[in-house]
C-alpha cells in the first residue's frame, strides 16, 4: 500500500514537471517569435493599412456632361504627351 502512495507522488511530481518544462519552453518560443518578428513587421508593415480608402465615385448620368474621371484621365494624357514632345 505505500509503494502504491509513492508512486503517486512520483507521478505527480513527474506531471507537475513536465508542465513546467512545457510552459517554460512556449513562454521562451513565444519570446523569442516576437523579438525575431517585430522587425520585420516594421518592415513589412501590414498592406491593408496602406491601403488607399477611395472616396465614391459619382455616377455621371447623360445631363451631367463627362464625367470627372474622363476629364481627369484626358487631362493626364494632354499634359503627359505635352511633356514627352516638349523634351523632344
Amino acid at each position: 500500500m505505500e509503494s502504491l502512495s509513492q508512486l503517486f507522488i512520483e507521478a505527480g511530481t513527474l506531471m507537475l514537471a513536465g508542465m513546467v518544462f512545457v510552459f517554460a519552453f512556449l513562454g521562451i518560443l513565444v519570446v523569442i517569435i516576437n523579438t525575431i518578428l517585430a522587425p520585420l513587421a516594421n518592415k513589412f508593415p501590414d498592406p491593408v493599412a496602406q491601403a488607399v480608402t477611395r472616396s465614391p465615385v459619382k455616377k455621371s448620368t447623360a445631363q451631367d456632361g463627362v464625367s470627372p474621371s474622363v476629364v481627369a484621365a484626358i487631362s493626364a494624357a494632354v499634359s503627359q504627351y505635352r511633356q514627352k514632345h516638349n523634351k523632344e
